[in-house]
């Protein structure tokens, strides 16, 4: 027997000059990166996060803290993927869906959506028709606004064996 469960997650990291830029696993030209531990992918942390929230793991910290040097400017698709791994353990039988929000002002997302969509499903084995990903200003308002950093939210669907 199955059951579903929603997740849900949420990151934020600031804009730092001298790093690259990834989001979804992609990277994007721009002045800035951000800063993190990892390669400070919002949007995979975030998905993380919503994966492991479903199946009441916690969230990715717990799991690759920041303290800890083997997670220094890690690949957060390598993340993406033992997070998932972590919920399988925990009897995830597979993600259903993802549906994630990039909050930017700067620089546009929409150009790179469709590569993001791509290697999320390839980090969780779902079809990038079941990625959506959208992208969206805070109308300058808030640290979004004011160029200051990149956040996302993203929520899942798994199917849990119980």
């Amino acid at each position: 027997m199955s059951e579903f469960r929603i997740g849900q997650g949420f990151d934020v990291h600031p804009f730092a000059v001298g790093r690259k830029l990834i989001i979804g696993g992609v990277t994007i030209p721009y002045e800035k990166g951000l800063m993190g531990h990892s390669d400070a992918d919002v949007l995979l942390h975030a998905i993380a996060d919503a994966i492991l929230g479903a199946a009441g793991l916690g969230d990715i910290g717990q799991y690759f803290p920041p303290s800890d040097p083997r997670f220094k400017d890690a690949d957060s698709l390598v993340l993406l993927a033992q997070a998932f791994g972590k919920a399988k353990e925990a009897g995830c039988l597979r993600v259903i869906n993802v549906d994630a929000t990039i909050l930017a002002e700067r620089p546009p997302m929409n150009p790179h959506i469709g590569a993001m969509k791509d290697r999320i499903g390839e980090a969780l084995n779902l079809s990038p028709d079941r990625v959506a990903i959208k992208a969206t200003t805070t109308e300058r308002l808030g640290f979004v606004g004011r160029e200051e950093g990149i956040a996302a939210l993203a929520v899942c669907l798994v199917s849990m064996h119980v």
